[in-house]
């Protein structure tokens, strides 16, 4: 017989190693994993932000007549509806414990009576159902005695059952269906694109110039790279609605001075106006103003992420390799393009990838600049609109699973044609 053969030292440590990181597995699983998969499955669920309350039967209940004696009736109306306009309530029950000195004497083969409970059986509600009962109650002595209590306040117990829309197993593809075919989804994604690479652009351009500058020492050097940090971490809601102040077409300040300086005729709306014609060099085309204003706002914003990373890059190239440079007749200009760029292409490529990444699923900016209007409408504010304005959870979803594609597609490019040495 074959003796077992034992596990060496290395695989168990591995084997312990996997143990002692299972429970960042699972941490990574729920918190990361799960939401994705989750809307995943609910991009395919005919959902409303509706289903997400469970559907439930409502019952209003009124007094019609009231008992002055013994011997008279007591008239109960139940307005009687189902909750949602379109899951089906099953078995829907309703009971009720009664003041003592009451008996049914409503004809109803849904309704009877046992002690002081009444209790009716109304079987399967459709989406929207409504209903009026009216149960008759008569009265004797015992009631009077209790001191005719109202009926409306005794205990109350209405319950069903419904298939809950988020967990069957219906799927559809309409969400995706009428997104993609909506006469706004690719005027939306190429809105996306181009804010998402020119953003990107711009602040890593503007990052490029601020690193240039700040790469030398002098004085007052570090007060001046703290204030370079401050659009980065002022919050975003401040420098926004900062923004929106000086732009603004009737009291802003940059309108202002645009008018006194006699640079503009009339208030441009910036974050209002979805184009406007500009000539240069002769030639007449229509800028599509809100976004590029939108575009820089965010290249202001972010530029200070960008300086960062550069700046540390700069300060760790050799300053032999410019000196050489100098000593061999290089300029200003061939020392950065054949210097400066080379040895900044790794961190540029990182830059690039990471605000891509952060930039195509930004909603703050442009909800809080212009809403998505004036042709500045992104996916993640579409998300929001079909979501939550239109309360179409599903959509949304939909919406934010084309994102992830766009997103995952960018990734599968970059990383496929990126050198090693950049990635």
């Amino acid at each position: 017989m074959a003796r077992r053969r034992q596990p060496t030292l290395a695989a168990r440590e591995a084997r312990l190693a996997y143990w002692m990181l299972a429970p960042t597995f699972v941490v990574i699983l729920a918190i990361v994993l799960f939401p994705v998969l989750l809307n995943v499955w609910i991009s395919f669920k005919p959902v409303g932000l509706a289903d997400l309350r469970a559907p439930v039967p409502v019952a209003n209940e009124r007094v019609m007549e009231e008992p002055e004696a013994a011997g008279e009736e007591l008239v109960l109306r139940l307005t009687m509806r189902n909750g949602s306009q379109r899951v089906t309530l099953f078995d829907v029950r309703w009971q009720k414990t009664l003041p003592p000195g009451l008996s049914l004497t409503t004809v109803d083969a849904r309704c009877s009576q046992d002690g002081v409970t009444v209790a009716c059986r109304f079987g399967d509600w459709e989406g929207g159902y409504r209903e009026t009962l009216e149960l008759t109650f008569v009265a004797d002595d015992a009631y009077f005695a209790a001191g005719a209590p109202d009926v409306r306040g005794a205990p109350t117990d209405m319950r069903a059952s419904a298939e809950n829309v988020l967990t069957n197993l219906v799927f559809t593809l309409d969400n995706y269906r009428r997104v993609i075919t909506g006469t706004d989804f690719w005027p939306t994604l190429r809105i996306t694109l181009t804010y998402t690479f020119l953003s990107t652009l711009g602040s890593i351009v503007l990052g490029l110039l601020a690193a240039q500058l700040l790469n030398s020492t002098f004085v007052g050097q570090g007060a001046l790279r703290g204030l370079f940090l401050f659009p980065y971490v002022a919050p975003v809601i401040a420098v926004a609605f900062v923004w929106a102040f000086f732009l603004d077409p009737f009291s802003g300040t940059v309108n202002a001075l645009g008018q006194r300086w006699d640079i503009i005729d009339t208030p441009i709306n910036f974050l209002g106006q979805r184009a406007m014609d500009v000539s240069l060099l002769g030639v007449t085309f229509a800028l599509p103003l809100a976004l590029t204003t939108v575009i820089v706002f965010s290249s202001w914003n972010y530029f200070p992420f960008a300086f960062l990373f550069i700046l540390a890059r700069l300060q760790a190239v050799p300053t032999d390799m410019y000196e050489a440079a100098e000593v061999d007749g290089a300029g200003p200009f061939q020392q950065f393009f054949f210097i400066t760029l080379p040895n900044l292409a790794g961190v540029l490529a990182v830059l690039f990838l990471l605000r891509v990444m952060f930039l195509i699923n930004k909603f703050e900016d442009i909800f809080l600049l212009t809403g998505g209007a004036a042709g500045t409408k992104n996916l993640p504010v579409m998300i929001y609109d079909e979501a939550f304005a239109r309360a179409d959870i599903g959509a949304g979803s939909a919406v934010a699973m084309v994102l992830f594609a766009v997103l995952l597609a960018f990734m599968v490019v970059y990383y496929r044609f990126a050198p090693e040495t950049e990635r």
